[in-house]
């Protein structure tokens, strides 16, 4: 099964993690179960010292999981990043739709975030020419070859997305079935 999935693009502080915030509750509301997956291209610490979990890691446990009825967290040790697709295809089969920050140079369906106080070159559409970028969420217009959707209305985002890409993967299954 193809699973639909946006990944939003941007430099640092551009407010990517506000947007995608504002697009999961609107995508909430309208029933669609939603996967996030946030990468950080730096080391990150979600353990902390004193904690049981901690404690079994630093005893050299390569994976950790900490579980409640309500919460599940893994913790794996790593000497590289998967790919999004990897972590897509592991953790989410029981979502409609992951929406991915970051890994810019991945090939899957790009939403660009751009505002016009930061940087002026955008990342898919500058030296380099990103054949998957779908859009870009902006605070200013701009004359480009894919659809501007205004970063301030996070309903328009969540619509192009289900659109654009809840819908057509659903129509590019139902084509793949057809004989």
């Amino acid at each position: 099964m193809h699973k639909p999935v946006v990944t939003f693009v941007a430099p640092s502080g551009t407010g990517k993690t506000t947007l995608l915030e504002k697009v999961i509750t609107e995508l909430k509301q309208r029933g669609i179960r939603v996967g996030a997956i946030k990468h950080d291209a730096h080391r990150f610490e979600i353990d902390h010292p004193g904690k049981d979990s901690y404690r079994f890691a630093h005893a050299g446990a390569d994976t950790t999981v900490i579980s409640s009825s309500e919460t599940l967290a893994l913790v794996k040790h790593q000497t590289s990043s998967p790919s999004p697709e990897e972590l897509i295809a592991t953790y989410f089969d029981d979502v409609d739709l992951v929406l991915v920050e970051g890994f810019k140079r991945s090939t899957l369906p790009k939403i660009e975030v751009h505002r016009c106080t930061g940087e002026p070159d955008l990342i898919c559409r500058g030296a380099y020419h990103d054949p998957a970028l779908l859009a870009v969420a902006s605070d200013e217009p701009l004359q480009l070859d894919v659809p501007v959707l205004d970063l301030n209305e996070p309903a328009q985002v969540a619509e192009f997305i289900m659109t654009r890409v809840v819908q057509g993967t659903a129509d590019e299954q139902r084509s793949s079935f057809s004989v």
